[in-house]
C-alpha cells in the first residue's frame, strides 16, 4: 500500500486518508482553495466525507482559529431553519422570550458549512442570497441589519442544475455558491484507497480490545464491493466485523453475502498478482496453514497453543457451516467422532449463531 496522505486537521479522528489519483486531485483543490475567501460547493454522495473536506478548507485557512459552524439543511424542519440560521429578537413571535443569535452570526469571522443546501426552501434561498451579496443578516423581528464576515461552504448530493430546471433551486444562488466546485468521488471509484481506509478504521477499533487483522482474501472482497454508503458504510462495517468475528483474523466467513456475492470472484479487481496453490486438498491445506500461522518465529517467541486453537476453530466452524451445523455430517467431514467434535465445540466455546 502507498503512503497515507492527510490534510492538516485539528484531531486524528478527522484525518482524510487516501492515495488514489481521484483523492489526490481533491487534496490539490483543497490546498489551493483553502487560503481564499471564495465560496466552495462540494458535490458528493452520502458518506463520501463532505463535512471533513469542509473542515479541511476551514482549518487550512486564515480563519482556522475562528468558529466553524455546520448546518444540515435537510435535518432541520423548514419552519425552524430560518430562526436557526438568522436568529430572532425577543418578542418577535409567540415563544420568543429571549433574543437568539443565529448560526450565521455565530460563525462571524469564521466559516459556515451548509450541508444539503439543495433542501433549503426557496424563501430562505432568497435571504441567503442577500447574505452573500450584502454580507449582512436580518434577525427575525429586527428593524436593523447586522454586518457579518463569514466564508460559506455548501454541499449537496443532488444535481443542482436539475434542481434549477425543476424550480427547486435558484439559479442566481447557484452561481454565487458554485465559484469553486469540488467533486468528491464515491468509494467504488477509488478502490486503491479501500485497504488504507479499512486498516485505519481497524486500528481505531483495535484500540478498545484484542487486536485483529484482515486477511488478504477478505480485503479483496472489500475492495470489490460497491459500498453504496461509501466511507461511512466502510467504517461501520469494519467496526461490526471486529466485534462479531471469531478469532484474531477477519476472514471471508465473517462477511455477509451481499459483500461476498456482489461481484463474481473471477471478475475481482486483485490487490496484487495472486498465485494459486497446487497439489491435492491436504497439501493445499498444509500450505494454507503454513502461510497463515508460520510466518517465522520472532525472537520473543510465539504462543503455539493459541495459534493452533485459532486454526482449529476456523476449521471446525467452516465444517459446521458447510453442513448446515449438523454435527454428525461435520464430524464425518473432519474425520472425527461426533463426541470428539462436541467436546471441541464446548472447549472452544463455539455455538450456532442462528
Amino acid at each position: 500500500m502507498g503512503p497515507v496522505m492527510k490534510i492538516k486537521l485539528d484531531t486524528d479522528s478527522f484525518s482524510i486518508i487516501g492515495d488514489s489519483p481521484q483523492i489526490r486531485e481533491v487534496f490539490d483543490i483543497v490546498g489551493r482553495a483553502a487560503g481564499s475567501q471564495s465560496t466552495v460547493m462540494i458535490y458528493g454522495e452520502s458518506g463520501t466525507g463532505k463535512e471533513l473536506i469542509a473542515r479541511a478548507l476551514h482549518l487550512n485557512s486564515p480563519r482556522a482559529s475562528k468558529p466553524f459552524i455546520a448546518v444540515n439543511c435537510a435535518a432541520i424542519p423548514h419552519d425552524l431553519l430560518e430562526s436557526e440560521l438568522f436568529g430572532y429578537e425577543k418578542g418577535s413571535f409567540t415563544g420568543a422570550v429571549n433574543t437568539r443569535i443565529g448560526r450565521l452570526e455565530l460563525a462571524n469571522q469564521g466559516t459556515v458549512f451548509l450541508d444539503e443546501i439543495s433542501d433549503m426552501p426557496p424563501t430562505l434561498q432568497v435571504k441567503l442570497l442577500r447574505v452573500l451579496a450584502e454580507r449582512e443578516i436580518d434577525r427575525i423581528g429586527s428593524t436593523k441589519s447586522t454586518p457579518i464576515d463569514i466564508r460559506v461552504i455548501a454541499a449537496t448530493h443532488q444535481n443542482l442544475e436539475v434542481a434549477i430546471e425543476e424550480g427547486r433551486f435558484r439559479e442566481d444562488l447557484f452561481y454565487r455558491l458554485n465559484i469553486i466546485p469540488l467533486n468528491l468521488p464515491p468509494l467504488r471509484d477509488r478502490k486503491t484507497d479501500i485497504p488504507l481506509l479499512a486498516q485505519h478504521f481497524l486500528a481505531q477499533c483495535n484500540g478498545s480490545g484484542s487486536p485483529k487483522t484482515i486477511s488478504d482474501e477478505t480485503m479483496n472482497a472489500l475492495v470489490n464491493y460497491s459500498w453504496p454508503g461509501n466511507i461511512r458504510e466502510l467504517a461501520n462495517f469494519v467496526e461490526r466485523m471486529v466485534v462479531l468475528s471469531i478469532g484474531s483474523t477477519i476472514t471471508p466467513r465473517d462477511l455477509p453475502d451481499k459483500v461476498l456475492g456482489e461481484v463474481p470472484r473471477e471478475k475481482w479487481t486483485p490487490l496484487a498478482e495472486e498465485s494459486q496453490p497446487e497439489g491435492n486438498p491436504a497439501q493445499i491445506l498444509q500450505q494454507s496453514l503454513k502461510q497463515s500461522f508460520h510466518v517465522g518465529i520472532p525472537d520473543e517467541g510465539i504462543n503455539l497453543k493459541k495459534l493452533v486453537e485459532e486454526f482449529e476453530k476456523e476449521l471446525l466452524i467452516e465444517a459446521l457451516e458447510k453442513t448446515g451445523w449438523v454435527k454428525n455430517k461435520a464430524a464425518t467431514l473432519l474425520n472425527l467422532n461426533r463426541t470428539t467434535l462436541v467436546e471441541k465445540l464446548k472447549k472452544l466455546k463455539i455455538t450456532n449463531p442462528s
